[in-house]
């Protein structure tokens, strides 16, 4: 399991919620963020999470795919944003 999703599942965030973050994340980054915030993790679990992301970013990718969404719309909106 990618341990971006583990990470999620060890602290109570539903399947429904993990969907619904990755979901959003494929079509606004920016509200994923809010959403990641309403999520309620400890900080230092957070910061961990944003620690792996940003030093393997293939870990959004891996997440992304394992629950059946196109990564190819992630790039497409992180594109939107930087116009």
């Amino acid at each position: 399991m990618n341990p971006i999703i583990a990470l999620l599942k060890e602290h109570n965030i539903s399947n429904e919620q993990i969907g619904e973050l990755f979901q959003t994340l494929t079509q606004n980054p920016l509200a994923a963020m809010a959403i990641i915030g309403q999520l309620g993790l400890p900080p230092e679990k957070l910061q961990q999470l944003m620690g792996q992301v940003m030093q393997n970013p293939a870990l959004l990718k891996q997440a992304v795919e394992e629950l059946g969404l196109d990564f190819s719309k992630v790039e497409a909106a992180k594109e939107q944003l930087k116009k």
